[in-house]
């Protein structure tokens, strides 16, 4: 029992692993490949390693109404395109370290409007909590002057990023309303097949069908590795032990992990792309660390 609740313990520690990984990696992908057709390609190979892994754990698939299929549809419409149009935009512009901080207080936003929405607890110690990690934030969205988002003082690339929170949000709440019955797996599997789907499509337009479906052969070795690490890694296998971790310690236990994807954003991506570590970074997300942690554990 102790090796094996090691083994779960060790599943959660590289789930974090990989999606603080996933920034730097993202920031990479953004700076040398197409957008759209790289993310098209990337979700192919993701929903394809989703769905055969939910046929084949589950031995056959649930039978879904229509609601459930519409929701999962518009799940995968905000939660995995839009997502991931906002993160890749402003991965192109806007430091990967910088990056992990603001999007990962995606929590403390999702409990502030389900608490709005639903009549979800909320108490003074989330406030506190929401309050310390916008700041936090925004400390690193504007250099050390959050007073700038009230002048107008903030790029694009730091609005694309808001995007990102406000499309997780999204999600998260049509997993609450619409996604009722529906398991995890399979709703993770099938909303990457509809945002795959739409990816797809806007990569067709926009980059046109050279580009898209012929690309792919210039693609540097490097670059496949790149892309194979964000399909499988953060995309699948981290989903493997979030899902493993759950099941045995609890969900509280378990996403008490993702507090720590910045910490690794951050760090991976001073090491890997030699980002400056100034102090409106360590400050800012140190605040909204603690703020994530504060707003998570006043939930529980």
């Amino acid at each position: 029992m102790v090796n094996g609740a090691l083994r779960v313990h060790l599943g959660l520690c590289g789930m974090t692993l990989l999606w603080g990984l996933s920034w730097p990696a993202g920031r990479a992908i953004a700076q040398s490949l197409p957008l759209l057709s790289s993310s098209a390609w990337r979700f192919s190979l993701a929903a394809l390693v989703l769905l055969a892994w939910a046929r084949l754990s589950r031995g056959a698939w649930p039978a879904l109404s229509v609601r459930q299929w519409a929701g999962l549809a518009a799940a995968g419409a905000v939660g995995v395109f839009g997502y991931t149009i906002f993160f890749m935009y402003g991965m192109r512009l806007v430091e990967a370290s910088r990056a992990a901080v603001v999007v990962t207080t995606n929590p403390v936003f999702v409990t502030l409007a389900a608490a709005w929405l639903f009549d979800e607890p909320f108490n003074k110690r989330i406030g506190l909590g929401l309050a310390l990690a916008v700041l936090g934030a925004a400390t690193v969205m504007t250099h050390g002057q959050p007073w700038a988002l009230l002048t107008g003082g903030v790029g694009l690339g730091e609005w694309l990023l808001v995007g990102c929170i406000l499309a997780w949000a999204g999600y998260s709440l049509m997993a609450k309303r619409l996604m009722v019955g529906v398991d995890s797996l399979t709703a993770t599997a099938v909303t990457a097949a509809f945002g795959c789907a739409l990816l797809w499509l806007a990569a067709l337009v926009v980059d046109g069908p050279a580009v898209a479906l012929d690309g792919l052969s210039e693609v540097t070795l490097n670059q496949a590795g790149l892309l194979t690490f964000m399909a499988l890694g953060p995309t699948v296998l981290s989903y493997v032990w979030f899902f493993r971790g759950i099941a045995a310690l609890g969900a509280g236990v378990a996403s008490s992990y993702i507090s720590l994807v910045p910490v690794v954003g951050v760090s991976s991506a001073v090491w890997l792309l030699h980002e400056p570590l100034g102090w409106s970074l360590a400050v800012g997300g140190a605040m909204a660390l603690c703020g994530v942690v504060i707003a998570n554990r006043a939930r529980r």
